[in-house]
């Protein structure tokens, strides 16, 4: 399924775009002259941004800068926004493509265009508040992608296996012991180096291995266990609060 894909000429200096789209739609390579953000409300997008892959998934979004190549597709439902940006409005922003942390402000004022049915802003009022949307997108905290990591050997002896067993549940406390070191300076070491904790950075590998696990057609209860949840409805409300939707409606 190949959805309809904005026209080459930018819009307008700044518009929005809030879709549905159905498991398997597909966005081709190309090379726009405005700058992208694209946000999942629900459900999970995965861009392609000059050879490196980004996840969408709620509360976080990819952006794209003017002219690099991307193309997106979703696996599963998904109800995408997708920003179009100026690059003259974008100054201070990054100019390789990373994953932005969205704030509730942002993403209260995405709901707010959507409901209202805005694209473009017109109005004074809009436009103002399109321009504080692009403000906070400036300030929002960045990162080399969703599940990012970091060349600190303590952190890469933790996140190398976890990525290699997603179903280990130790705890932070138990690694500092394995390590000879201790549990405040571990935290303070994945905060530092990969800008989230460690039960957040756990989370997310644990989503992204899930996606793959969906993918291959794998039941909830197998996917459940190898991710090292002790019941189904665990793993369930996990991905629900990452997501927005239920593994069991993909």
């Amino acid at each position: 399924m190949k959805p309809q894909i904005p026209p080459g000429e930018n819009p307008a200096p700044l518009s929005f775009r809030t879709e549905h789209y159905e498991p398997g739609a597909t966005f081709e390579s190309r090379r726009q002259p405005w700058c992208k953000v694209g946000y999942a409300v629900t459900g999970v997008m995965e861009a392609h941004v000059e050879g490196r892959r980004f996840l969408c998934p709620p509360h976080y979004a990819t952006w794209i800068p003017a002219q690099a190549l991307h193309s997106c597709h979703n696996r599963h439902d998904v109800k995408f926004v997708s920003i179009y940006i100026e690059r003259d409005l974008c100054v201070g922003m990054p100019a390789a493509a990373c994953t932005l942390a969205l704030s509730p402000l942002i993403k209260a004022i995405l709901a707010d265009f959507a409901g209202r049915h805005i694209t473009v802003p017109r109005t004074d009022a809009d436009i103002r508040l399109a321009l504080v949307l692009v403000d906070q997108l400036s300030k929002a905290p960045r990162r080399d992608s969703y599940l990012p990591v970091s060349n600190d050997a303590f952190l890469r002896h933790i996140t190398d296996a976890l990525q290699a067993d997603p179903g280990d549940n130790r705890s932070l406390a138990e690694w500092a012991r394995r390590l000879q070191t201790t549990e405040r300076t571990l935290s303070r070491r994945f905060q530092s180096g990969l800008g989230v904790s460690f039960k957040e950075w756990r989370q997310r590998l644990k989503l992204v291995t899930s996606l793959s696990l969906i993918e291959s057609g794998n039941s909830i209860g197998k996917i459940s266990g190898e991710l090292g949840y002790n019941s189904s409805s665990a793993f369930i409300a996990m991905f629900r609060r990452q997501t927005g939707v239920s593994p069991t409606h993909l």
